[in-house]
């Protein structure tokens, strides 16, 4: 995490040069937009580490591992991808909770197929999806996608138990 939050720190204090140096209070302006929304979102991230957590502590390492560990197989990837297409929010919510499972003993292939049916598929998104973008849109992206988080979970399966991850 010191690397991206290096990075993340550098790229925001360049931005915050740009902007009092271009004149006009953009860079007060923008800090306070920063602001609101880090208000807006801590919560969402507090409650999502603290549920993150609780899974890792309170699902017992063989449940996890019958039903979303590397044992579980296409069961694991499966579940993981149905969950991933259920799962609330965006990746304030969806990443902590991943990296909870895979670090509580869900296998990598699942949370891949997880990530991936949550970005692909992700069932809260579909009412917005249909009014924008008209039910027959939605119908060709969902057949068209359908097969991916399965897949995509399979592979990295493979990867993983090749590389030893």
């Amino acid at each position: 995490m010191l690397v991206p939050t290096i990075i993340m720190g550098a790229l925001a204090a360049i931005l915050f040069l740009m902007g009092y140096y271009k004149g006009g209070g953009q860079h007060i302006i923008g800090m306070k937009s920063g602001l609101r929304m880090t208000v807006q979102i801590l919560p969402l991230l507090i409650f999502s580490f603290i549920a993150a957590g609780m899974v890792q502590v309170l699902v017992s390492q063989q449940l996890l591992s019958k039903w979303v560990g590397t044992e579980s197989g296409m069961r694991g990837i499966f579940i993981g991808t149905v969950a991933g297409a259920l799962a609330p929010g965006g990746p304030y919510v969806s990443l902590p909770v991943a990296a909870g499972l895979l670090q509580a003993g869900a296998g990598v292939g699942t949370m891949v197929a997880f990530l991936t049916g949550w970005s692909l598929w992700a069932v809260t998104r579909l009412p917005m999806e249909v009014g924008i973008m008209g039910w027959r849109f939605t119908l060709i992206r969902i057949a068209s996608t359908f097969f991916f988080p399965p897949i995509a979970g399979l592979l990295a399966q493979m990867i993983a138990a090749s590389a030893k991850l």
